[in-house]
C-alpha cells in the first residue's frame, strides 16, 4: 500500500490548480492564433473568468484543455468580431468631413454601444439579426426587409418577434 500524499488539486481540481496547470499553455495557444502576446494574455484571463462563472463543476471536467479551448475559441470569435466592428466604425469615421468627426469620448461611447448591441444580438440567426438591424438602424419597413431577404412579410414579422423576445430575455 502506497501512503504517498496526493496533492489536493489532483483529487479535486480547483480554479487555482486549473489556472496554474494550464494558463501558460492556453496563452501560447491563443498567441499563435492572435500573433499578439497582450491580447492572448487578456483572452486567457477572460477564459478563466468564464470558466469560473460557468455552471460546469470543475470536479467533473474530464479534459480541461479541451474545455479551455472551447471557451477560448468562443472568446476568440468575439474578439475578431469586435475588432471587425471597430475597424468598420473607424473606416466610416475616416469618410466624414473633419467638422463632423466625433470627439474621442463620443467615439468611445459609440464603440461601447456597438459592442453592447453586438453582444445583445449574439446568438440570433443571421437573417433574424439582419432583419432586426435593418429595421432598427436603417428604419426599413417589413416589406423592404422581406424584399432584401427574399422572404415573406410574415416571416419578417416572425423574425422581429424572435429578435425582440431575445432582447428581452438576454442577460447582459
Amino acid at each position: 500500500m502506497n501512503d504517498a500524499v496526493v496533492p489536493s488539486h489532483a483529487a479535486e481540481p480547483t480554479l487555482s490548480s486549473l489556472y496554474r496547470d494550464h494558463r501558460s499553455w492556453l496563452e501560447s495557444w491563443l498567441r499563435r492564433r492572435l500573433g499578439n502576446a497582450w491580447d492572448a494574455a487578456d483572452l486567457s484571463q477572460d477564459t478563466f473568468v468564464r470558466v469560473l462563472a460557468s455552471a460546469q463543476p470543475l470536479g467533473q471536467m474530464q479534459e480541461p484543455r479541451a474545455y479551455l479551448v472551447t471557451v477560448g475559441k468562443r472568446l476568440l470569435v468575439n474578439f475578431h468580431q469586435r475588432r471587425s466592428l471597430e475597424q468598420a466604425y473607424l473606416t466610416a469615421l475616416g469618410n466624414l468631413p473633419p467638422a463632423c468627426v466625433p470627439s474621442p469620448e463620443q467615439r468611445w461611447l459609440v464603440l461601447e454601444t456597438l459592442q453592447a448591441l453586438d453582444e445583445l444580438l449574439d446568438g440570433l440567426p443571421a437573417l433574424v439579426r439582419r432583419a432586426f438591424l435593418w429595421s432598427q438602424l436603417d428604419g426599413l419597413g417589413y416589406r423592404e426587409i422581406a424584399e432584401r431577404l427574399e422572404v415573406s412579410e410574415r416571416t419578417v414579422k416572425r423574425y422581429m418577434a424572435q429578435a425582440y423576445e431575445h432582447c428581452l430575455l438576454v442577460d447582459l
